[in-house]
């Protein structure tokens, strides 16, 4: 088994820098998941047994740009041909507290997997991209069932922030119709609260993954069974997610987890979540057109057409009926509409507060037209 491609031929001058110096090069996690899934691979992170100080000074030696982004866990940022390659020395847990690992730096591969979150993201390939697979993670990837590495519990109590990846990482890379494993699911239900010691940066990064995945549906359907979205997201309700998830789908509307938080609901979500003043706006805003009872047209007009078709979508999921028929040609009606009456029209026998009411007015009555009434008629 044998993965390939551009990643691969980018990351050549890292692997020929360490294995030219006898040590050995493996890519390991995402990146060889993603390549045998013939999914995107982005980043691209690669395990030696070279200790940092060494692939530093390597790095130098051979003229390549290296950052020591995470040296205290072993890990060097080499550039080669414009891309960043994390380089980590194989390594193993001696001490953890659910949030942070002091580690000791070894030259075992089969220690450096032992510490890994699942059995898929276990999986390494040397540089001509032969598969090395310590664990069988390889049965797992291929049946797309998503397993712990070892004992689930151990491997939560290390770092809390695993429960949430195991919903993130079933979302994106497993079968959905086999279920969560049920050993990860309880031990994951049993250590939830260790999510309150996560920072919420960390738990909104997740949260963002999780809810951009193709279908998010059944894994925060586990969450909220567990107990695990309402420490999350207190108020929120997942029940209506699977029809939003539908109707994105029949209407050909790429994922947005935007939508679907909006869809959620909850309390303090901009807060609970650290999203940006920008993305706790769009929220809001979310929120509240898909509970007004103004037209898709009217809302295309007043807000853009994203969020006209957005807010028509999740109104459509909450309430459990279809979209209307013509609701993608009322956005394109709403947004591109201009109203055709100006204050200058109005100031002859109007000023003040009774200008804008009237103005106000005009364009109630236009809007209610379909948009069809024009100056002339408006002013009349």
């Amino acid at each position: 088994m044998s993965v390939a491609g551009p990643w691969l031929e980018r990351a050549a001058p890292v692997c020929t820098m360490l294995t030219g110096a006898g040590f050995r090069a493996l890519f390991v996690g995402g990146c060889v998941r993603n390549a045998l899934l013939d999914m995107p691979v982005s980043d691209v992170d690669i395990a030696t047994d070279a200790t940092p100080d060494r692939v530093l000074a390597l790095a130098e030696a051979t003229g390549l740009r290296a950052v020591p982004t995470g040296i205290a866990h072993g890990t060097v940022t080499i550039i080669a041909n414009g891309t960043p390659h994390e380089v980590t020395t194989f390594r193993r847990d001696v001490e953890t507290d659910g949030r942070h690992a002091v580690v000791v730096f070894g030259t075992d591969i089969a220690e450096d997997a032992a510490r890994r979150d699942f059995t898929m993201n276990a999986l390494y390939a040397d540089p001509s991209g032969r598969v090395v697979d310590p664990l069988g993670g390889l049965d797992d990837l291929r049946a797309r069932r998503l397993r712990f590495v070892g004992d689930p519990a151990r491997r939560i109590a290390e770092d809390y922030l695993r429960i949430l990846r195991f919903f993130r990482f079933h979302a994106w890379y497993a079968d959905p119709a086999a279920g969560l494993d049920p050993d990860g699911l309880a031990a994951c239900a049993e250590q939830a609260e260790g999510i309150e010691a996560l920072s919420r940066e960390r738990v909104g990064a997740e949260m963002r993954k999780l809810l951009a995945a193709p279908d998010p549906a059944p894994a925060v359907a586990a969450m909220a069974q567990t107990g695990i979205l309402t420490r999350i997201l207190p108020g929120a309700d997942a029940r209506t997610l699977p029809v939003l998830v539908h109707l994105e789908a029949g209407e050909d509307v790429a994922p947005d987890w935007t939508r679907r938080l909006a869809l959620l609901g909850g309390e303090g979500l901009p807060g609970r979540l650290r999203l940006s003043r920008a993305e706790a706006r769009r929220l809001e805003t979310l929120r509240r057109l898909a509970l007004d009872d103004a037209g898709a047209a009217e809302t295309a007009y007043r807000h853009g057409a994203e969020l006209a078709r957005d807010a028509c979508l999740i109104r459509a999921a909450l309430m459990g009926v279809p979209l209307p028929g013509d609701w993608k040609a009322a956005i394109e009606r709403g947004a591109s509409a201009v109203f055709p009456v100006s204050a200058r029209d109005l100031a002859a026998r109007y000023d003040g507060p009774a200008l804008g009411a009237r103005l106000r007015e005009l364009e109630a009555r236009w809007i209610a037209s379909g948009f069809a009434l024009g100056r002339d008629e408006l002013l009349a």
